[in-house]
């Protein structure tokens, strides 16, 4: 469970009472929390529908359903890996499987240490350089089952 400071609540409320003019404010709520925070736990749901009056079971609905939009903190170095038709066709659940393995995480999931979360995406857009892997907006196109181990080192080093 997460205890919220008092100037998270004030946070957060500004954050609602920011977009309280709007005919549907709650995408543009949660974007800003999860944008503020990283991420969207219940204890936030509930102050959100409480200022807004949207039921917590709608606002979780949405948090859930979109990918986008996380209920528990993420890692610093978020790892992308797109399991779209191309991707998947030219090898993609290999390129998934050995983040899992040698990070020790299944998708979803955030390293013990917070550096590495590892989700599986449906489709990027990287069609033409698939298979493809997005961390934190760089995108690593044509994978290669051998690349995997080199970038997480990549990264492992800039923590270092």
């Amino acid at each position: 469970m997460v205890h919220l400071s008092d100037a998270s609540v004030a946070k957060i409320t500004e954050i609602c009472d920011r977009f309280i003019d709007e005919r549907t404010p709650l995408m543009m709520i949660l974007s800003a929390i999860q944008e503020e925070y990283g991420y969207i736990p219940l204890e936030v749901q509930e102050i959100v529908s409480r200022r807004t009056g949207i039921s917590v079971a709608e606002i979780y609905g949405v948090v859930t359903f979109y990918s986008f939009f996380s209920l528990k903190p993420k890692g610093k170095f978020v790892i992308g890996c797109c399991l779209g038709t191309a991707c998947y066709v030219k090898g993609a659940q290999q390129i998934i499987d050995k983040f899992s393995d040698i990070l020790g995480i299944a998708p979803g999931e955030t390293t013990d240490d917070g550096l590495f979360t590892l989700d599986a995406l449906r489709c990027i857009g990287a069609c033409g350089i698939a298979p493809a892997v997005m961390i934190n907006g760089k995108v690593y196109p044509k994978l290669e089952i051998s690349d995997v181990p080199g970038i997480i080192a990549e990264y492992r080093k800039m923590e270092a």
